[in-house]
């Protein structure tokens, strides 16, 4: 017994140190920013573009600028905290494994194709407001103020117009219970507003794909029927029981496991919320989706174990793992090249084709040397039969192998949330996230 409990320190103490430096490193780049350093002005240079909705928060970016600490990872992404020192050297485009990152002729920006939004929320579908991740910000205090903004928002609005009770029409109907579909439908109750509230998976939405353990960084931040919430870091674990117990203090009711399929605007301005489960009706609705979409699953025996993830959210959150990615397109490729560029990984790329056929050239390059210097094993005709607690069963070539395994990824497609916005006729387009983050990140 104790012969266990000093490997399990010895296999923690490096994992919680590395996890404190990449803290102790963000914490920092938020200081910068609040001393007024991050700037989407600076000369009219060549500077970084960062794409967030490709970006998945290796780092990778960060430590290879020789002007120093011109970006940072901040919220699972990465952003320019010192944009005045950017001389346009481009190495930051060179090391990012996914290709987020262009040198271009313009003032420092961070960018991504998302929904028109006013500044209450308000999409090109009036009555309709998206909220969280899928705005464009990832981090928890975001999301949480958002939610609660919009809502007041909506109280405003719905005074302004006379409205009668209808008998199965509520005021609001809030889709995702991640953090701002929590805080949304938290003040609809504050505001006595009637409301539903729509979550395709368990409570805490993205948060809840979590791995075990992990540390989620937070900020102090007003959450609606509890007060100010003080704490700065803690455990995947304990984020969801504090949000499960305020949830169950308020007496909120989740439509939880219930996917929405489709939203329709009536004639008389109200929505149709369409799910498995049954028809629903509402004068305004909350989009709190995330940027995951719903992913394919491969309907294999332990596919259910916490780690079991469809999206890869802080590829530096993981060091010292066994990892296996499975996937033949971009989505995996980038993915199973972040999380090799995290200390200590070892990373098993599964495909059950003979070749990727489908990927980038650039992917095809940078694979081909992650293969050649050992960073990550490459299995093609493969497929995973069985995701068991430490390993994962590969059928290779009609044999069977068995992989120790910390953590399986999978990207076997699926319905992207873009989609879902066109199909209710939500306008999309780039938008220049800079001025939202540095916004963001000074009220942190």
């Amino acid at each position: 017994m104790l012969l266990y409990l000093v490997f399990a320190l010895f296999l923690i103490i490096p994992v919680l140190s590395h996890t404190r430096k990449i803290r102790a490193r963000e914490r920092r780049a938020l200081e910068a920013t609040r001393r007024g350093q991050l700037s989407t002005d600076g000369p009219k240079a060549q500077h970084p573009h960062i794409d967030v909705s490709h970006c998945i928060g290796c780092g990778a970016c960060t430590t290879v600028c020789p002007e120093g600490d011109v970006l940072a990872v901040i919220g699972g992404k990465a952003a320019i905290v010192n944009g005045h020192k950017c001389i346009g050297h481009g190495l930051c485009a060179d090391a990012c494994p996914v290709g987020a990152i262009e040198i271009v002729m313009a003032p420092p920006s961070a960018s991504a194709d998302l929904p028109a939004l006013s500044a209450e929320y308000e999409t090109s579908v009036p009555g309709m407001y998206v909220i969280g991740e899928l705005g464009g910000l990832a981090l928890i205090k975001n999301a949480v103020n958002q939610g609660r903004d919009c809502v007041d928002g909506i109280v405003r609005q719905l005074a302004r117009t006379p409205r009668r009770p209808v008998p199965g029409l509520v005021d609001v109907a809030v889709v995702g219970a991640g953090p701002g579909g929590l805080s949304a439908s938290l003040r609809a109750i504050e505001k006595k507003l009637s409301y539903l509230t729509f979550e395709q998976g368990s409570l805490g939405g993205t948060v809840a794909q979590y791995p075990r353990q992990k540390l989620v960084m937070t900020s102090p931040v007003e959450f609606p029927l509890y007060g100010r919430f003080k704490k700065l870091e803690l455990s995947k674990e304990k984020l969801l029981a504090f949000w499960q117990e305020v949830a169950q203090q308020a007496k909120l009711r989740i439509n939880t496991f219930e996917k929405v399929d489709q939203v329709r605007r009536a004639v008389d301005g109200t929505f149709e919320i369409e799910t498995a489960k049954g028809s629903y009706r509402a004068r305004t609705v909350i989009l709190a989706l995330g940027r995951r979409g719903t992913p394919r699953k491969l309907d294999v025996p332990g596919e259910n174990l916490p780690k079991v993830m469809y999206s890869l959210l802080e590829a530096e959150a993981y060091t010292g793992q066994r990892i296996v990615v499975v996937g033949g397109g971009d989505s995996a490729v980038e993915a199973a090249m972040g999380l090799a560029c995290q200390k200590g990984n070892r990373v098993l790329l599964s495909y059950r084709q003979g070749a990727f056929g489908r990927i980038k050239e650039r992917n095809t390059v940078r694979l081909e040397e992650c293969r050649r210097k050992g960073s990550i094993e490459i299995v093609l005709n493969s497929r995973i039969t069985e995701i068991r607690r430490e390993s994962v069963l590969l059928e290779v070539a009609g044999r069977m192998r068995e992989v120790p395994n910390d953590f399986v990824w999978i990207f076997a497609g699926g319905t992207p949330p873009n989609e879902f916005l066109r199909q209710i006729g939500v306008a999309l387009g780039a938008r220049d996230l800079a001025p939202e983050v540095a916004a963001a990140v000074r009220s942190a």
